[in-house]
């Protein structure tokens, strides 16, 4: 269990300079030299205080911690007994009859849950009563729809007092991928470490892909509702009825997490005009255009206590979906995505309100130097309810390799408070991931995620990485590759270049490996941990066929390759015009020709947008 922490400034051995402050220690192992996370020192309690707990200390002018928590946003029929002690279980009561559902309302009671004992299982630093505290403040969700828990779900928490977690997209499209696809992509997914994962197909038969992804899985699984409300229709025929029905459809399913795009509102349309690349997300973008269509507000804000009334009856977490995200470094912290986030946090408060667990998403593109703001006002505005962000990507012009560049991002955003990253894949701007984009991208999160949790001090982070340094110390390879995240990665690339397990590596040699000269000092510990011993040199096995597999596609194409298919396709295209742009661009393509790029059966699917002009309005009439 996490204690309070109130190490004081270690002075440092050489003169001159003295540490940051250490806020704890990741590690467990005794006698090493580090002197701890910088980060601040975690305190875990009922009310207000853990707000700080594992969070980065404030540059300048950043935002402060939430002065609320979600015990200030209690159902309006539930009466507290103790005004000045209100953050507690004994403060409060239920009206006759009540029977609690959620995670949130049992937390609110006082109930440790079933889930709740996992989830401390699956979060050794923290006990029971923790999990249930940290629910009760908003600051924790347990995405576990008890419809998916007959089946398979093994419970998680998302949360900043919890390791930071991983979630994986995946989804068929009109154009590409099936059920039995989507579900080795799932199981892929959980494989490399993906801890929830969502479905956002577009194309094929959404119904049975979701029931087989929730069956399957034994992760959260999150939707975005209104995917699966337009297929088949246009945008401009969404209705209230449609809305609810599909929110029930997916409840009763056992979806664990809705993306609802609701602070996308009326007012604030008008502020997308000027960006580069206006509205990236699906969701807000097709909102934004139904508005403009109706002359209405935002019809998922409206609906809110009724669509918090069905994901209660199911115990669905609401993921407030950020329909105004930049797509671009150019668009990053505007006054568009502030004005989003300023509602998201008036919706976090009647989520909670009616009783229903709440994260919040986020951007998207976002300069390094903007990463730390983001993640601290939307801590502030939304009352410390958890943040699940998209990367961020820290810039625009590496398509192809948008899991490293998001990685970097996503590493920032972790250590300054989000709980969740949602992985970007190679494949991301440019194409739909298959099965080993969906392993790149779960494996660059997962390094940011442990290296975030490992900046942030939480207990036990850092003992695998001391076992594997250990390993490593001692050249024992085969405990090397055992501790690897992907050691048959590891040990392909090893044997790739000497299949002996000897006391240095191909890199060095045998003269100047400085791992073994440190080992054969005498007096240092470097290399003779106990249990690390490296043994007699052996010949390694011959590699499995996952691991020369691993070294064939390594890379997948060589440059060359990659080149030579370029050039191909170059010389295959025709110039449309004056410009010299190719006949296959946008500008000149025949939307009938376009068509024939889609299956047939996936054509009655795609959605159809209305552009002609609607009841009468015309475009500067419709213009906010």
């Amino acid at each position: 269990m996490i204690q309070p922490n109130n190490e004081s400034t270690p002075s440092a051995a050489a003169k001159g300079y003295v540490l940051p402050p250490v806020g704890g220690n990741p590690g467990t192992s005794e006698g090493v030299t580090t002197p701890g996370s910088f980060a601040n020192a975690p305190v875990i309690e009922p009310g207000r205080a853990g707000a700080s707990t594992f969070s980065s200390p404030n540059t300048p002018h950043m935002p402060g911690l939430p002065t609320k928590t979600a015990w200030d946003f209690m159902p309006d029929d539930w009466e507290c007994t103790d005004n000045k002690n209100y953050e507690r279980p004994e403060a409060w009561t239920q009206p006759a009859g009540f029977k609690a559902i959620t995670q949130l309302e049992n937390a609110r009671m006082g109930v440790v849950t079933p889930q709740m004992q996992r989830v401390a299982e699956r979060e050794p630093h923290l006990s029971p009563e923790q999990v249930r505290d940290e629910v009760a403040a908003g600051r924790m969700v347990i995405p576990a729809n008890v419809n998916h828990l007959n089946h398979k779900l093994d419970p998680m928490c998302i949360g900043r007092a919890s390791k930071t977690k991983v979630n994986a997209n995946m989804g068929a499209s009109p154009v590409s991928s099936s059920i039995d696809e989507e579900i080795e992509k799932l199981q892929w997914a959980e494989r490399w470490g993906g801890d929830t994962v969502m479905d956002l197909s577009t194309g094929g038969d959404l119904n049975a892909t979701r029931v087989a992804l929730i069956e399957a899985s034994t992760t959260p699984i999150g939707t975005v509702p209104i995917y699966s409300m337009i297929i088949g229709r246009k945008i401009d025929d969404l209705s209230e009825e449609i809305v609810l029905a599909e929110c029930v459809n997916q409840a009763k399913q056992g979806v664990d997490y809705f993306t609802i795009h609701a602070g996308l509102l009326k007012e604030h349309i008008k502020l997308a005009k000027n960006r580069l690349i206006g509205l990236v997300s699906r969701g807000g973008s097709l909102l934004a255009k139904w508005m403009l269509i109706h002359n209405r507000e935002n019809l998922m804000n409206t609906l809110w206590e009724d669509i918090c009334a069905i994901m209660r009856e199911h115990d669905v977490t609401f993921s407030i979906g950020d329909g105004c995200r930049p797509g671009g470094l150019a668009d990053a912290t505007d006054d568009l995505q502030l004005a989003e986030l300023v509602e998201i946090g008036k919706l976090t408060e009647r989520a909670w309100k009616m009783g229903v667990q709440v994260m919040v998403e986020g951007p998207g593109h976002v300069p390094l130097d903007q990463i730390e703001f983001n993640m601290k006002a939307q801590r502030q505005i939304c009352h410390g309810a958890p943040f699940y962000v998209l990367g961020p990507l820290v810039t625009d012009v590496f398509p192809g390799y948008d899991h490293i560049t998001s990685c970097i991002g996503a590493t920032n955003a972790a250590y300054h408070g989000a709980s969740m990253l949602c992985y970007v894949t190679p494949k991301e701007h440019v194409g739909l991931p298959k099965k080993d984009d969906v392993k790149q991208g779960c494996i660059a999160y997962k390094i940011a995620a442990h290296a975030a949790d490992i900046a942030l001090g939480i207990p036990g982070t850092r003992d695998w990485d001391d076992d594997l340094t250990r390993a490593r110390a001692a050249l024992n390879w085969e405990k090397h590759f055992e501790l690897a995240f992907d050691g048959d990665t590891a040990r392909a690339f090893h044997d790739e270049d000497m299949d002996v397990d000897t006391d240095f590596c191909a890199m060095c040699g045998h003269d100047w490996c400085s791992v073994r000269i440190s080992k054969e000092i005498q007096e240092w510990a470097s290399g003779k941990a106990d249990g690390f011993e490296r043994g007699k040199t052996v010949k390694s096995a011959a590699l499995t066929p996952e691991q020369q597999e691993i070294l064939e596609k390594r890379g997948h194409l060589s440059p060359e390759e990659i080149h030579k298919l370029a050039s191909k396709a170059k010389g295959k295209l025709k110039a449309g015009g004056d410009d010299g742009k190719a006949s296959c661009h946008s500008d000149y393509v025949d939307p009938d020709a376009a068509k024939e790029l889609v299956p047939a059966e996936a054509k009655a699917t795609m959605v159809q947008l209305d552009t002609s002009e609607v009841n009468g309005l015309s475009k500067d009439d419709r213009v906010i």
